[in-house]
């Protein structure tokens, strides 16, 4: 370790500042989006098995519900504007607007250029949770879903129930693409009802056994056409490991629902970002 500075103290002391204070971001409209949930009817339900990924669907001014149904569960969410692939969700940015978890009334924003909400969270069975003794909470952005990569580096292991992998498979079935091609779209994720946060000694990720339990849901609103991939994590809970044949799993439930038209009387869809792409150069 290098020498401690005669005014390191000091340095330490300096006061934080939020870098992206979210006062300023467009209006979420929660009220509007919850009372007209309320009238909402069910379209169509997906059943994603253990240890493996399916896709969904949903159009602008749907909601879609993630449920735990026979036990704890963690899901590894991907989004994908419908229409267009390439745009996808970001979680870096979300992180970085919302913080480390998102809950109620936090969006789930597109990646560059396009950088807008995909996704509004409308209601969280765990909110309660908040922030616990050792710094975890509940809905990460900040963990990057398993990977058969990551696991062979640090075991050798040729494991393809990953969620990289079950995302991989579950595009490529949904869209018809060579799984090459699909792996290219799948992306870091929101890891529904996963408890995690970061040690305070060596800040290490860490995760812990997820609170969610059987009826326990995370509903958001659909901003944009979305395509949706959820992957059920072979880590169960994930109270132990993350890519596993032996840690207990179960299914989880995504179904969507379509309000009145009228319930949304007010709401226009996510535009997108504003900026206009010069880099500082004049365009030809």
């Amino acid at each position: 370790m290098s020498q401690m500075p005669a005014d390191a103290e000091e340095r330490c002391a300096v006061p934080p500042v939020i870098c992206y204070p979210p006062e300023t971001l467009p209006d979420a409209q929660l009220a509007l989006k919850q009372a007209a949930r309320a009238g909402a009817r069910k379209v169509s339900e997906t059943l994603v098995p253990a240890r493996e990924a399916r896709c969904f669907e949903v159009q602008a001014g749907q909601f879609f519900r993630i449920t735990s149904v026979e036990g704890p569960q963690v899901g590894d969410l991907n989004l994908w504007n419908a229409g267009d692939l390439g745009e996808r969700f970001y979680s870096g940015k979300t992180r970085a607007l919302h913080g480390t978890h998102v809950s109620t009334g936090d969006r789930l924003w597109s990646s560059l250029p396009h950088l807008r909400a995909m996704a509004t969270v409308v209601r969280d069975t765990l909110d309660w949770y908040g922030i616990d003794a050792f710094g975890g909470a509940v809905h990460d952005v900040i963990g990057t879903r398993c990977d058969p990569y990551t696991g062979n580096l640090l075991s050798g292991a040729q494991y393809h129930h990953c969620c990289h992998s079950n995302l991989t498979r579950a595009l490529a079935e949904a869209r018809g693409l060579p799984l090459a091609h699909a792996e290219l779209h799948v992306h870091d994720v929101l890891n529904v009802f996963m408890c995690t946060g970061f040690t305070r000694d060596t800040g290490q990720y860490f995760m812990k056994a997820s609170p969610v339990r059987p009826g326990d849901y995370l509903e958001c609103f659909a901003e944009i056409d979305l395509l949706g991939g959820l992957s059920a994590c072979p880590g169960g809970d994930c109270s132990a490991e993350h890519s596993s044949d032996v840690a207990a799993c179960h299914p989880l439930l995504v179904e969507v629902f379509a309000p009145e038209p009228e319930a949304l009387a007010g709401w226009q869809g996510s535009p997108v970002n504003g900026y206009d792409q010069s880099h500082g150069l004049e365009r030809a």
